[in-house]
């Protein structure tokens, strides 16, 4: 699994307490800028809409060889693919209120096809970010401190 993206900014923004993975409806063009890593998943999200999963405001940008007629939008929603029951607990736990669907990583798979992983995230409040913040520095601290030692 070669992963390609990597949303650190839903780590911090929120806890994260189920995972899933999906596939993309994407374009050849797409797929290509995606194993350039030319992919950007900071502001994404997925939203449920009609009984399908979308990756909206996710960013993949136009490589530079790519025909002008081929050139898709950069932010076009996406569709994901995930089995229907997938996406009915999806729906059920982003209608309560403080659940939302993010992106964490884009991925190829072993058949190497392009993966979202998608959780289930609760937003975090400030002070929680910032305890989150002090554990990972003690964290740090502590193994600098054992490397000295060893």
């Amino acid at each position: 699994m070669k992963i390609v993206a990597r949303n650190k900014k839903a780590f911090h923004d929120f806890e994260i307490l189920e995972k899933y993975e999906a596939g993309i409806e994407l374009k050849g063009s797409e797929v290509k800028a995606i194993r350039m890593g030319r992919v950007n998943l900071k502001d994404s999200y997925v939203k449920i809409k009609d009984g399908e999963a979308w990756w909206m405001q996710g960013h993949i940008s136009n490589l530079d060889t790519t025909n002008v007629y081929f050139r898709h939008d950069e932010t076009r929603p996406r569709k994901l693919l995930l089995h229907k029951r997938e996406i009915g607990k999806l729906a059920g736990k982003a209608s309560e209120k403080g659940f939302s669907i993010v992106p964490i990583d884009l991925h190829f798979n072993h058949k190497n096809k392009a993966k979202l992983t998608i959780a289930v995230a609760r937003g975090k409040q400030l002070h929680d970010k910032r305890q989150a913040l002090k554990e990972k520095q003690l964290k740090r601290e502590a193994a600098a401190a054992m490397k000295k030692y060893i």
